[in-house]
Parts: structure tokens; sequence; C-alpha cells
């Protein structure tokens, strides 16, 4: 065989997308093993998502001992190498001081790298971080702005505090109207603070018409998912309805909320 035809049979070498798409199938799977199989090698070799991917493994104790020194390592080589998710792992291990020093302010430095290449994740945690002016100092403005572009991607925790923005005028005009729009968005995929507050502008008819067993119902299902501030309009709730409308409002608490989009 000529050597021309040897390089025509010679096998195609798998690309490193492939590759990632590979080890990303097996993780799904939980088969950490084999993606760490595959991603330590191509994270040597200079894949930032592949030192993105170890780092996480390590920080999580996925298929490995959990080890923050070791996560911090591989993020940061991910994070400087301009990796979204990197930038934004790195960032969590700085807030929670994991890793490394906790510091607030690098944080919100990588979340910020992060949230400016559209990052959802990212850009939902920057605008908590603006709003809240507990660990950094608050822009309502840029709160809010990354807000909008975290809900545009569908984050659900975003759209809530959208609604908190309209309910409390932060900002922006009150405007309960939009803030129930909000907040019903973001209930329907299942955020339990949005159901919440749902519920209370329910409750309340504020921005909404007052429907007590549509209130208690959203609350109901607001606590179960772990929303301690439904536990603020619960007892007032209850005590409007009978108790045909608490089983109904239990029925619908209960009710898949696919059904429930319009």
């Amino acid at each position: 065989m000529r050597w021309l035809d040897r390089l025509a049979h010679k096998p195609a070498r798998t690309s490193v997308a492939d590759q990632l798409a590979v080890a990303l199938d097996a993780a799904k799977r939980g088969d950490y093993a084999t993606a760490l199989g595959i991603w330590e090698p191509l994270a040597r070799s200079g894949s930032a998502r592949a030192q993105n991917n170890v780092g996480a493994c390590f920080a999580e104790g996925l298929g490995v001992e959990r080890n923050g020194n070791l996560a911090s390592r591989w993020l940061a080589l991910a994070a400087e190498a301009g990796d979204p998710v990197g930038q934004r792992n790195l960032a969590s291990l700085c807030f929670r001081g994991e890793g490394v020093e906790q510091n607030y302010h690098r944080a919100a430095e990588f979340y910020r790298a992060a949230a400016e290449q559209g990052d959802g994740p990212a850009q939902d945690m920057l605008s908590w971080m603006l709003l809240e002016g507990e660990v950094i100092e608050p822009d309502i403005a840029e709160a809010r702005r990354w807000a909008l572009a975290a809900a545009k991607q569908g984050i659900a925790s975003a759209m809530t505090r959208v609604g908190m923005l309209y309910h409390n005028a932060l900002g922006v005009s009150r405007d309960p109207a939009e803030a129930v729009r909000w907040w019903r968005k973001a209930s329907l995929l299942g955020d339990a603070d949005a159901q919440a507050m749902l519920g209370a502008a329910c409750h309340l008819g504020a921005g909404v018409p007052a429907d007590a067993v549509e209130a208690y119902a959203w609350l109901l299902r607001a606590q179960a998912g772990g929303s301690v501030l439904a536990g603020r309009y619960m007892d007032a709730a209850r005590t409007a309805l009978t108790a045909n409308e608490v089983a109904e409002a239990q029925r619908r608490a209960i009710s898949p909320l696919e059904e429930l989009a319009p």
C-alpha cells in the first residue's frame, strides 16, 4: 500500500468538541470516571472547558474526592483562559471561600466577566449581589440590567427579582401588575419564592384580581418548594377559605405546572 493509501485509511482524529460531548454524556449518566478520563488529558493540553469540568468535579466531589485546592487551581486556569463557566465557578469558590480566600469583590469580578460573555447564572448572581448590596457596592440600575439579561435566558430566579423591583419600586415606577406578570412567569418555571409572591398578590388583590383559592394554592406550592416567604401569608390565606375551597387549593397545588401555563 502506498503512503497516500495508508493516509486515506488512517482513522480521523476525534475533535476536542466531540470528545467533550462524549464526556458530558457520560457525566449526565453519572459515569464520572469515564468523563474524567476524557476531560483530564484535554485539560492538561489546554482545553479551558475541560479545565472547568475537572475543577467542578473536585469542587463537588464528582468521581473524585472533594478538594477545594485542586478545584480552585483548575478553575483558575479555565477562568484565565476566558471560559465563562470557569469564571462563574471560580467566582462561586471565591464567594464561599472554598479552596481560596473568601473575597466577595473578586467573586463579583469573575461573575461580571462571565456575565459579559452571556452566562445566565452569572448574570443572575451578579444581579443579586448588586441588589442586596451587602458584600459589594449596591447598584440598582446594574442589578436590573443583569436580572433582565438572565431572565431573557429563562432563569426563573432572575424573573422573580425583576418582579420584586417593580413591587418595591427599585429603579422603576411601582407597578403591581408588572410584578405579577414576572412572578407568574417564574412560578410556572418552578421558582418557589415567585410562587409565594404570586400567592400573596392573589390574596391581597395587588396587581391581579383577588382570588382566595388561587392564592392558597400558590402558597401551598411555594411552601412545599421551600420558600420561607410563603409562611408570612399562609394563615391569613387559609382562614379565608371553606373546607371545600381548601381541598380545591390543595388539588391545584399538586397539579403539574404545565397544566397551568396559558
